[in-house]
C-alpha cells in the first residue's frame, strides 16, 4: 500500500510537471532601449512617489541577458526582436532572417500552431522592428510595406498600437507581390479595423481579427497630453486578454516602444513615464496569473540598453533625484511642435516670450531661490539653454532663406538643451544618443519561470520562448 502511494504522487508529480512545461497563457514583455539603468530609475521613482517598487523587477526570476547581434557588440531592433522572437542571432536590420537571410519562425508562430491565439501589442508603429520580428520575414527593417503585407498574412488574431506608418505607402520592394492599400488588403482578409479609443474598449470577442489605426504613427509617448486619447499599454492588454482567451490559451507580445525614442532623445521624464507604462501592463498580466497560476507565464526583457543612461552625475554628487522628473509635463518631442507652431504664429518671439513655455514643459524656473527650489536655473544652465535659444533662432532663419550663409548644426536645440538641464538636476547622465552594448535585465513568474536564470544570450532567451510556446 506504501509503495502503491509513493507510486501514485510520483504519477501526479510527474503528470504537474509534464503540465507545467506547457504554460497556456504566456505574456512577453519587451522594453525597447530598456535595460537595467531605465528600470532602476523608473523603480527609484516610484518607490520616492509612494508606489512601491516595480511589478517587473519584483518577479522571483532573473538572468542577465546579452544583447550583441552577429554583426555587432551593438544590436539594433531589428536583430534584437528576431532573437527575441525567433532564437537566431542575426545581422543588424534584419527582421525574423538568420544571418544567411533566410526566414526564421518565431515563438508566436509556434504558439499559433500550437492551438493559441496570437497578440501583438506597441506604443510605436505595429510594422516597426520588434513587433516585425514575431511575424515578419524582411532583409532590410525598412521594407515597412512588406512587413505590413507579412503582417496580415501571418493570420494573428490581435494587433494593437501604433499604424502601418506614414511612409508604408511608398516603400518599394520588387521582391515582394504589390498587394495595394495595405489597410484594405487587411479588411479583406477579415481584420476590422479598429480607429477610436472607444470603439477598441467596446470591443468583444465576436469581433474577430483586430487592428488598430488609432494612428497612421507611432502612439503618442505616456507623459503627454495626446496620449489621454489613446489607450494605454495595460488597456490593451486588457482588451487583447479578453479577446484571445480561448481553450488553448495565447501569447501576446507586449512592448514598450516609446522607451527606445525617449533614450535616443535623453529625454529622462518621457522615458521614466513610458517605462512606468509597461509596469502597469505587466501588472494586469500578474493580475491574470493570480488567477491562472497554474498555467500561466509572465516574462519582462528589453532587447538593447538606449542612450547610456547612468544614476549619477557630478553636479548633484552621490544624490538622485529622480522625483524632479515628475515636474516635466511633456515630451521634448511635444515641446519642439509646440516651439515650432507659436515660432509659425509669431515670428518675433524672443526668449523670454519662451520663458514661461520652458517652465510650464520642463518644471524648470528662471528666478527663485536656488537653495530651496532645486528647480531654479543658475546662471551657467540659464546661459546654455539661452545658447540653444539663439542657436535655433539662426537655423530657423536658414530654413527660411533669410540667413543663406549659415553653417551651424542644422538641428534645433532649445529642447534639448533643456531637457539635458532636467536629467541633471535628478542626477542622472546619458553617454549616447544611440544604443549601447549594456546587458538586459529579464524577469520572470509562473510556469516555466524557473529557466530564465543566469546569463543568457538573448537568442537563447528567444528559443525558450519557442520552445515553451510551442509545447502542446
Amino acid at each position: 500500500k506504501m509503495y502503491s502511494k509513493f507510486a501514485l504522487f510520483m504519477i501526479t508529480a510527474l503528470a504537474s510537471f509534464i503540465g507545467a512545461a506547457s504554460p497556456k497563457y504566456v505574456f512577453y514583455f519587451i522594453g525597447d532601449g530598456m535595460s537595467t539603468p531605465q528600470r532602476m530609475v523608473a523603480d527609484e521613482f516610484s518607490r520616492k512617489t509612494g508606489n512601491g517598487s516595480l511589478a517587473m523587477n519584483n518577479l522571483p526570476y532573473q538572468s542577465t541577458t546579452r544583447t550583441c547581434s552577429a554583426s555587432s557588440l551593438v544590436t539594433d531592433s531589428a536583430a534584437g526582436a528576431t532573437a527575441l522572437a525567433c532564437g537566431v542571432k542575426t545581422y543588424n536590420g534584419a527582421v525574423g532572417m538568420d544571418n544567411s537571410g533566410t526566414p526564421v519562425l518565431s515563438c508566436a508562430v509556434k504558439a499559433r500552431e500550437a492551438g493559441k491565439k496570437v497578440g501583438i501589442i506597441t506604443t510605436v508603429t505595429i510594422t516597426h522592428a520588434t513587433p516585425a520580428g514575431f511575424y515578419a520575414h524582411r532583409k532590410n527593417r525598412g521594407e515597412t510595406y512588406g512587413i505590413a503585407i507579412d503582417l496580415v498574412n501571418s493570420g494573428f488574431d490581435f494587433f494593437a498600437g501604433g499604424g502601418f506608418g506614414p511612409k508604408y505607402k511608398n516603400a518599394k520592394d520588387p521582391d515582394f507581390p504589390v498587394y495595394g492599400n495595405a489597410y484594405e488588403y487587411a479588411a479583406s482578409q477579415g481584420y476590422r479595423i479598429v480607429r477610436t479609443k472607444d470603439e477598441f474598449l467596446a470591443l468583444t470577442p465576436s469581433d474577430g481579427k483586430i487592428l488598430t489605426r488609432f494612428t497612421d504613427d507611432a502612439l503618442s509617448p505616456s507623459i503627454d497630453a495626446a496620449a489621454k486619447s489613446e489607450p494605454t499599454l495595460a488597456e490593451m492588454l486588457s482588451k487583447a486578454i479578453e479577446m484571445l482567451d480561448s481553450p488553448q490559451g495565447f501569447f501576446i507580445m507586449t512592448e514598450g516602444g516609446r522607451i527606445d525614442w525617449a533614450g535616443h532623445a535623453n529625454d529622462a521624464a518621457t522615458n521614466l513615464y513610458d517605462v512606468l507604462a509597461l509596469d502597469d501592463a505587466v501588472k494586469v498580466a500578474l493580475a491574470f496569473l493570480e488567477k491562472h497560476p497554474e498555467d500561466t507565464l509572465v516574462v519582462v526583457t528589453g532587447d538593447h540598453e538606449t542612450g547610456g543612461l547612468s544614476m549619477g552625475f557630478a553636479g548633484t554628487g552621490y544624490a538622485l533625484y529622480v522625483e524632479r522628473l515628475a515636474k516635466q509635463s511633456m515630451s521634448l518631442e511635444a515641446f519642439e511642435k509646440l516651439v515650432e507652431k507659436l515660432f509659425n504664429e509669431n515670428a518675433s518671439l524672443t526668449f523670454d516670450d519662451l520663458k514661461p513655455v520652458i517652465e510650464n514643459a520642463f518644471g524648470l524656473r528662471f528666478r527663485g531661490d536656488e537653495k530651496h527650489d532645486p528647480m531654479v536655473l543658475d546662471k551657467e544652465e540659464t546661459a546654455q539653454i539661452r545658447e540653444a535659444f539663439d542657436h535655433d533662432l539662426e537655423y530657423r532663419k536658414a530654413k527660411i532663406e533669410e540667413n543663406k550663409a549659415y553653417d551651424g548644426e542644422k538641428r534645433y536645440l532649445l529642447g534639448g538643451s533643456c531637457r539635458l538641464v532636467v536629467s541633471h538636476k535628478a542626477g542622472l547622465g546619458w553617454s549616447s544618443g544611440a544604443h549601447t552594448a549594456m546587458p538586459a535585465l529579464t524577469t520572470a513568474k509562473g510556469v516555466e519561470a524557473h529557466r530564465f536564470q543566469g546569463f543568457m544570450e538573448n537568442s537563447e532567451l528567444g528559443s525558450m520562448m519557442k520552445e515553451i510556446c510551442g509545447a502542446k
